[in-house]
């Protein structure tokens, strides 16, 4: 009967299910259980969650009296009943401090139960916050709280809120301060930093709305020239422009929409490279759980939220800034005041990352003075040689840190080539070339999916690739945008999904309608297949938590899979987002209940 039902929380060596659940769809079984809760004494106020054991002939009855009124319930009585011995055990919770809780709901109700997607969105919450990635640390009341507070969130309402605070001239009625928390970690936006190489020291960072000010304790201890204002933990903390402004979950705690707008512009200006913009995102179920107050919601705590959607972030930013936003991340966007560097981002993401090696051996002639000069100055060569390798091309003079060395022994760069040919296989040289170019176009494709401007300055290493592998700009462009039209060719899309499941390590091809691969996976797909799922991804963000793409070939979209612990050998999928591209639209859905 344990294994026959439909709709359970599954644990190693038993399951778990509320008794309404039991009763819908196991009747037979709730009427054993239902006996044995009367041979305990039980009422039917002191039990709701039945525990039963797998392969033992036992169970336990649990009360969790709040288990349809708070996020996370606490146990209050626990009855284990060992059928085989006929006896049980009382557990009483009620003076404890520190009590069991519960987790993912949604997994104890049928689908169809009408508080089933509120729980869904709960879980979601979570598992967004990375609070499920160790689930020993879970159980119990405190131990869960603490975690809630390293990730750098807060429960109100029974959902989470990570946001920070700016100042309120005329508007009394909302605590904005409330919501600027006490974190133990990096915020999400500063992480996004870190991962693009921008908390390398090389730039000063500004924190607008810096709350507490734990991102910029973090960034000090680290030796970063790092500043922040904010209007009720640093008022008197001067606005000082800084190469990278971060906005981080500001914009969402301000209910007037002009100071919204003067908020994001304010930032704005400090900014010299670039802005980083943040905000809580939710859906529609998710956000009628709370008081509309003018176009967000107000808490229980008496505070602001404004939620948005992927693109309608996204569209607000651009509207009020004038300027094309780059998404990172949910919730995450980059806008860059510098358009050189915004340029070597953008670059940066479409090049392919790996380590060249010889695929030939060196040919060893004892008259070869070329031979003999490259085997007395061979770590000199081998640096020239991996940095043409990765510029796809001849370095020029100021692209290699050792160039007047190499040139006061050969003369130039390019008859350094030519004397590395008889220990190199210049066959790798004109693969490496082909990469580089495919990557531009990649780049440049991707640029005019987002209708960015065609600045006549780009950075002088992309104005020489350019010149070195398409001649000249137009004639780049002209390229890119063929290559970029193509996406809407069903057969072309089809005959590069056939090819890259042919070239690819790992793939699954499901003729004439899609296919997966996993991410690591991307940088190899042919150009076309690239520029696909890279225009897709800027409508999504990074693909930090996703394991698997999956490319439509005949509907024009792109959908992403996230795994929970992806290693095991068959994971089990915990989040799917669909990437329309025609209509411009992201769709989220979960899968935390495991029955799905």
């Amino acid at each position: 009967m344990v294994a026959a039902l439909q709709y359970r929380k599954e644990l190693p060596d038993s399951v778990y299910l509320h008794r309404d659940t039991l009763e819908a769809t196991h009747p037979e079984l709730f009427r054993f259980v239902f006996a044995v809760a009367k041979a305990v004494q039980l009422t039917d106020e002191e039990w709701n969650i039945v525990k039963l054991a797998k392969r033992d002939f036992r169970l336990s009855l649990l009360n969790y009296p709040t288990f349809f009124t708070e996020s996370y319930p606490a146990l209050t009585k626990s009855v284990a009943v060992d059928l085989t011995k006929l006896s049980h055990r009382i557990t009483d919770y009620d003076a404890h401090d520190n009590p069991p809780i519960l987790h993912r709901k949604e997994s104890f109700l049928c689908p169809d139960h009408p508080l089933a997607e509120s729980f869904f969105q709960i879980t979601k919450e979570g598992e967004l916050a990375g609070l499920y990635e160790n689930s020993r640390l879970i159980g119990f009341k405190d131990s869960w709280n603490r975690l809630i507070a390293k990730h750098g969130y807060q429960l109100a309402d029974g959902r989470l809120f990570r946001s920070s605070s700016l100042p309120i001239p005329d508007a009394d009625c909302i605590d904005r301060h409330k919501t600027a928390l006490v974190r133990y970690e990096l915020s999400a936006p500063m992480k996004t930093l870190a991962r693009h190489g921008y908390l390398n020291g090389e730039f000063s960072i500004f924190d607008y709305g810096c709350g507490r000010g734990n991102d910029l304790s973090e960034l000090e201890a680290n030796g970063l020239d790092a500043t922040g204002w904010d209007p009720n933990y640093r008022p008197d903390s001067e606005k000082i422009p800084s190469s990278i402004v971060n906005l981080g979950y500001v914009i969402n705690v301000i209910e007037d929409i002009d100071e919204r707008i003067e908020a994001l512009l304010a930032a704005w200006d400090l900014a010299s490279t670039l802005l980083v913009v943040s905000a809580m995102l939710a859906t529609e179920s998710f956000i009628s759980q709370f008081k509309p107050y003018k176009d967000g919601v107000i808490t229980s705590r008496n505070t602001f939220q404004r939620y948005y959607a992927q693109t309608e972030l996204k569209g607000f930013i651009d509207r009020t800034l004038e300027e094309n936003s780059i998404a990172v991340n949910s919730g995450i966007f980059y806008i860059f005041k510098d358009k050189l560097e915004e340029q070597r981002f953008l670059s940066q993401r479409q090049r392919r990352h790996h380590e060249w090696t010889k695929l030939s051996r060196p040919k060893f002639t004892t008259e070869d003075k070329a031979r003999k000069l490259i085997e007395e100055n061979k770590e000199l060569f081998e640096e020239f040689w991996q940095r043409s390798l990765y510029l796809g091309r001849t370095p020029a003079n100021d692209e290699f840190d050792k160039s007047q060395t190499l040139r006061s022994l050969v003369g130039s760069h390019a008859k350094a080539i030519r004397l590395l040919s008889h220990t190199y296989d210049l066959c790798t040289l004109d693969q490496a070339s082909l990469e580089r170019k495919n990557d531009l176009l990649v780049y440049l494709a991707l640029n005019l999916f987002e209708k960015r401007k065609p600045y006549t300055s780009y950075p002088l290493e992309l104005q020489r690739d350019i010149k070195v592998h398409f001649g000249n700009f137009n004639n780049a462009i002209e390229q890119a945008q063929d290559l970029l039209f193509s996406i809407a060719n069903i057969e072309a899309i089809a005959a590069a999904c056939e090819k890259a499941h042919e070239t690819l390590p790992a793939s699954l091809l499901n003729d004439s309608h899609s296919l997966i691969l996993h991410k690591r996976f991307s940088p190899d797909l042919p150009p076309l297949l690239r520029v696909y799922v890279g225009a897709a991804c800027q409508l999504y963000g990074e693909l930090e938590e996703i394991h698997l793409i999956k490319i439509h070939i005949r509907s024009g979209k792109v959908s992403l899979m996230g795994y929970d612990n992806y290693s095991n050998p068959i994971p089990l999928l915990k989040e799917r987002i669909k990437i329309k591209m025609a209509e411009q639209e992201v769709d989220f859905f979960d899968y935390i209940e495991e029955s799905k």
